[in-house]
């Protein structure tokens, strides 16, 4: 066990030897790290926070009550393997959140990146891969095997198959499941997750110039209505435009998935 001198720990908390506790952390009331978990500077455990597994914690980021980070996963092929999580600097995980570490048959990570929140009750499964500025909102689940890119909102109460990929920027709306991939910028609601648009409220806000946001919007239209099949369009837009963001998302469609793709609404 390694406690930094500066961590603050509540005395009925319960740190396992060989947990490695750094600078300025501060631990809550009936919390338990686990044996192989590394909290880097400034993390805060508030009351009844479990953190366990191959876990590590990245800086100044916050765990609320009666989450559980690190646990084995909810799969039944997991046979005890030594898996790891690790999760980035600055995150916020509210009460409840539960976050598992990865299986040997899906490459034996789940990763969760810098300045992510997470409200009460999400779930993120194994061999996840979360980019940073995600958010997940009240109750949404996050099944394995899937991966969601930067900047990317998740509306309450919404669910994610596994091996789905979230292109950067997508927002989805509240309760939504989604069964395909999304390509960036994208816009999903309705129940069943419909393709409807582009997040402009986001690019808007991230600063996109409007030219940019015009060309996306042509880019969208050719998906939709243009000649040919999806992939078809996908590879026109790589091919003739010269839009790094329009490009972006033709290569998230030509790249390779084990997922279809929700396609815009209207899609002839």
């Amino acid at each position: 066990m390694a406690i930094h001198g500066t961590a603050v720990i509540h005395p009925t908390a319960l740190i396992e030897d060989g947990a490695r506790i750094g600078e300025g952390c501060h631990i809550g009331p009936y919390s338990l790290v686990g044996p192989d978990v590394v909290l880097h500077r400034g993390v805060t455990l508030r009351s009844h926070v479990v953190v366990t597994g191959v876990t590590e914690i990245g800086e100044e980021t916050t765990i609320w009550q009666f989450a559980s980070i690190g646990e084995v996963p909810q799969d039944k092929k997991f046979q005890g393997e030594k898996t790891r999580l690790v999760v980035g600097k600055r995150c916020r995980f509210r009460e409840g959140v539960t976050i598992n570490t990865g299986t040997d048959g899906g490459g034996g990570l789940t990763t969760v990146g810098d300045d992510c929140l997470f409200l009460a009750n999400a779930h993120v499964g194994h061999d996840c891969h979360i980019g940073n500025r995600v958010t997940l909102v009240n109750c949404v689940g996050v099944a394995g095997h899937v991966q969601i890119e930067d900047d990317v909102i998740v509306g309450g109460l919404s669910g994610v198959h596994q091996w789905v990929r979230i292109g950067r920027g997508a927002i989805i709306g509240a309760v939504t499941m989604v069964t395909n991939d999304v390509i960036p910028y994208g816009l999903v609601q309705a129940p069943r997750g419909e393709l409807d648009g582009l997040n402009l409220v986001g690019l808007k806000r991230r600063g996109v110039e409007r030219a940019e946001i015009t060309e996306l919007r042509a880019a969208y239209q050719t998906l939709a209505q243009e000649e040919g099949s999806f992939l078809d369009r996908a590879r026109r837009l790589a091919e003739d435009s010269e839009s790094p963001l329009v490009r972006e998302i033709a290569d998230f469609i030509l790249s390779k998935s084990d997922r279809s793709f929700l396609t815009p609404k209207g899609t002839k």
